[in-house]
């Protein structure tokens, strides 16, 4: 059976942690000792104050009109260079809206992100497996989870146990939690990956 892999874009094929450290730190929202993970970061301006709403002005800044500052993972490229060897199908599903609630530049974020995927050549023919009509952003979580069914993944790779959670999340596909910062984990039945070679490993083993 060909492997079909489901991947995450946001906090999975590209890296945010600096890049929100960053505009924490402006925004007055955390120290310099915070350590730089997307997941810390976001938990502690949780609990401050109107911390919801903070999260979400930090997210459509980075998200937005900053996403070009954002690095690409070590491994992606050859994660992806090994899955066209093998021929294996990929596809990005993002939940990703057009807009962030709480950005006044009003940055296309589904442009944004194909835009950063095309400037770091995911779309090149010679390295990667992907074209750009493998890529769907999805409005809900719920929607996500519908669309990794209908492209009938075998696997899929997301930063965030939530995802694995849902009760909807398809059965018979295999949970891939990517966890670079090997934080504590609760979601049982979940593979933990915190490199891309540990993924890449996996996969063709």
């Amino acid at each position: 059976m060909v492997n079909v892999i489901g991947l995450d874009f946001d906090n999975t094929l590209i890296d945010y942690d600096q890049l929100i450290y960053q505009v924490a730190l402006t925004r007055g929202l955390i120290d310099h000792s915070v350590p730089k993970s997307k997941k810390h970061i976001r938990d502690l301006i949780r609990i401050l104050p109107d911390g919801e709403i903070e999260w979400q002005k930090v997210q459509g800044e980075i998200y937005g009109p900053r996403l070009m500052d954002a690095k690409i993972p070590d491994g992606v490229m050859n994660f992806f260079m090994i899955c066209k060897c093998h021929n294996f199908k990929v596809y990005i599903i993002s939940h990703k809206t057009e807009y962030a609630g709480y950005d006044e530049t009003r940055t296309n974020l589904r442009k944004s992100a194909t835009d950063w995927m095309t400037i770091n050549r995911f779309f090149d023919a010679r390295m990667s497996p992907l074209s750009r009509h493998d890529v769907f952003f999805e409005s809900t979580r719920e929607e996500k989870l519908l669309r990794i069914r209908k492209l009938g993944c075998t696997h899929f790779l997301d930063d965030l146990e939530e995802t694995f959670l849902e009760e909807t999340f398809p059965q018979d596909v295999v949970r891939i939690l990517y966890n670079p910062h090997l934080e504590v984990v609760s979601c049982q039945g979940v593979l933990v990956m915190a490199t891309w070679r540990d993924i890449v490993t996996y996969l063709i083993s």
